[in-house]
């Protein structure tokens, strides 16, 4: 089993947020990893599934940026481990450009994914965007009312970021969480891509529906296909169950 170790250099500051790199290939994740730390992350790697999710339960990372393809056990099943652990956002690589690849890894908690090749700058633009969206969700928790949503057998608890559908716990991830209360909060309103990609990724262009799409897909397998209503070339809708 290869050994965690965290990056050479001068040390982070004591709160910088921590990331884990699990990537395989040592050029890339040391590429990767030299890129976070010098935009300010506490960084360590690992090379494979059984070391990333010690290292996972032993470092407690903020963020994880997690390879498919890893030896010991693949991507999706480290990120199935730590996801049962504790909610953990997780930028997915994957070198192919493939929709179930990526809805599988949606499916499983990853919140965001990334195709190879790609740029370090947008990688880390993307990682800054996943923690500053779990910050903001985390504070806007703090402050809203314990009330519990309830649209029909669907609740949404938002101060302890939980969702039953039936009474049932539904596990889902941030990305997802955050998606589920930005439909729920308007009722039967259509939002279109755009606006789901402004409130709930933070990005400012269109550039991915597509992300949009994917998880709209994995959000309806866990709370019921039935709930999420598409308007064709528009957006999504969430709902109510009738009475």
């Amino acid at each position: 089993m290869a050994q965690v170790q965290p990056r050479p250099g001068n040390p982070p500051s004591p709160s910088a947020r921590r990331i884990l790199v699990v990537e395989d290939d040592p050029t890339i994740g040391d590429a990767i990893a030299a890129r976070l730390k010098a935009e300010g992350f506490a960084v360590r790697t690992a090379g494979d599934g059984p070391s990333a999710v010690a290292a996972a339960e032993e470092w407690g990372p903020d963020l994880l940026v997690l390879d498919v393809m890893l030896p010991g056990y693949d991507g999706l099943e480290v990120c199935r481990r730590v996801q049962a652990r504790r909610p953990v956002p997780v930028l997915m690589l994957t070198a192919r450009d493939d929709e179930t690849d990526m809805l599988v890894g949606l499916g499983v908690g990853a919140d965001d994914y990334m195709t190879k090749p790609f740029s370090m700058r947008e990688l880390a633009a993307r990682t800054h965007v996943l923690l500053r969206r779990v910050e903001r969700a985390s504070a806007s928790a703090a402050h809203r009312d314990r009330a519990v949503l309830r649209l029909g057998e669907l609740e949404i608890d938002h101060s302890q970021r939980r969702v039953r559908v039936a009474g049932a716990d539904v596990h889902l991830t941030p990305t997802e969480f955050d998606l589920l209360v930005c439909l729920a909060c308007r009722p039967r309103a259509v939002l279109s891509r755009e606006q789901l990609l402004v409130e709930v990724w933070d990005w400012a262009d269109a550039s991915g529906t597509r992300t949009v799409d994917s998880h709209i897909k994995a959000l309806r397998r866990k709370i019921g296909a039935e709930r999420i209503r598409t308007v064709h070339g528009v957006g999504y809708a969430l709902e109510p169950e009738a009475a």
